[in-house]
């Protein structure tokens, strides 16, 4: 069973995004409707598993990163998708996830 930790549709207090790097998004189904419970990794530049988080049942997910280029991947019952985010600074960065089967 994977440990990843549920998340919430705001930021835990406290977090600073003039200093911290946030990748942020919904994971959505091909008509736009968001995915809940599907398990979103973030994967490095090379490909590698970095982390993974459940997106909420709203589909929402974050990940704290540093900039740089990054995939996030999505797998869920309704199936899967990938979409690469490039943040090239600190603050919150945006990207949905669309899987389809």
């Amino acid at each position: 069973m994977c440990g990843a930790p549920v998340q919430a549709q705001t930021l835990p207090a406290g977090v600073d995004t003039e200093k911290e790097t946030v990748i942020t998004g919904r994971v959505l189904a091909a008509d736009g409707q968001p995915v809940g419970g599907a398990f979103v990794r973030l994967l490095d530049g090379t490909g590698e598993f970095t982390a993974e988080v459940v997106a909420s049942a709203t589909g929402d997910f974050r990940f704290f990163a540093a900039p740089g280029t990054w995939t996030l991947r999505a797998l869920s019952s309704t199936g899967n998708g990938d979409v690469q985010v490039s943040p090239t600074g600190n603050g919150i960065h945006q990207a949905d996830v669309t899987v389809s089967a």
